[in-house]
């Protein structure tokens, strides 16, 4: 239930192999920086607006755009044919898929993301992995950091999972999405194919093939 294979299908991924050996999901997110550190080949091979800033210790792929006002830090490994859109900031440590989108006003560090992942628009992600295909709505934030500062454990069923991580966002599994201005907090875990609504608080663990429901009552009075 908590293996990378439960969240993922490794095939949709050149970065499968930092999977090596992990028995529970959240064990990738400290590899990260290492796996950078001794894969990366820096260089540039997509189009890059002279607008944008590219640090040194950054891999973009062919057919990948930076647009204008892009920040791309780095150390970072950028997949082919991705978006990077004007004002995106892409800081320490992250892998980004094949076909993946960064969006306007969107910030990522130490994160993977598989190809085809989608963070379009005022989204913040940290300390997480998103799954193939994923897509977080505009507005999404996942905290990475609890408000005591204390380590993120996982609970599931009664059961605690010691994580041994201070920071942990989320995982969300293969075609996962999470609707407009949602909250993820630190150690949220969501499924395969789960679906959330908009403006949820989400924390703990989704099961697959869901849809994670938010009701609200609306009052129209007369006005006075």
């Amino acid at each position: 239930m908590l293996k990378p294979q439960d969240f993922f299908d490794l095939t949709h991924t050149q970065f499968a192999d930092i999977f090596d050996g992990v028995e529970y999901v959240w064990e990738v997110l400290p590899r990260i920086k290492g796996y950078i550190q001794s894969h990366i080949v820096p260089g540039i091979h997509g189009t890059v607006s002279l607008l944008a800033y590219v640090g040194e210790q950054v891999y973009i792929g062919v057919g990948t755009v930076v647009e204008p006002g892009a920040m791309i830090k780095g150390p970072a490994i950028i997949g082919a044919n991705c978006q990077v859109r004007s004002g995106a900031y892409i800081r320490e440590d992250v892998l980004v898929g094949d076909g993946s989108v960064v969006g306007h006003t969107t910030e990522i560090k130490n994160s993977l993301l598989f190809d085809k992942a989608e963070v379009p628009h005022f989204a913040y992600v940290g300390d997480s992995v998103l799954g193939w295909k994923a897509h977080l709505g505009a507005g999404v934030k996942i905290s990475n950091v609890k408000i005591n500062r204390t380590n993120v454990n996982v609970v599931i069923d009664g059961v605690v999972y010691e994580t041994g991580l201070r920071k942990f966002g989320a995982i969300m599994g293969d075609e996962s999405e999470v609707g407009c201005n949602s909250v993820l907090n630190p150690g949220t875990l969501i499924g395969i194919r789960t679906l959330a609504y908009a403006n949820l608080s989400m924390h703990g663990y989704y099961p697959p093939n869901c849809v994670v429901k938010l009701r609200q009552e609306v009052e129209i009075v007369a006005r006075q």
